[in-house]
């Protein structure tokens, strides 16, 4: 009993897997994060150019 105890303490995959299921996490958030602001960005100048070409009149230039 006391060698099953002792391999059991030893053994550490399950905290290599907890390891990688914290990093992947903090990628994945930090995706979200990165992708929620370029995209506010993006929409922030989209709707100011379009609001350009709406009052843009020919010849005007």
């Amino acid at each position: 009993m006391f060698k099953l105890i002792s391999k059991f303490n030893e053994d550490a995959d399950g905290a290599v897997t907890v390891d990688w299921v914290v990093l992947t996490g903090a990628l994945v958030g930090l995706g979200v994060m990165v992708a929620t602001t370029i995209g506010e960005g993006a929409m922030n100048k989209s709707t100011g150019l379009g609001a350009q070409l709406e009052n843009f009149e020919p010849g005007s230039m």
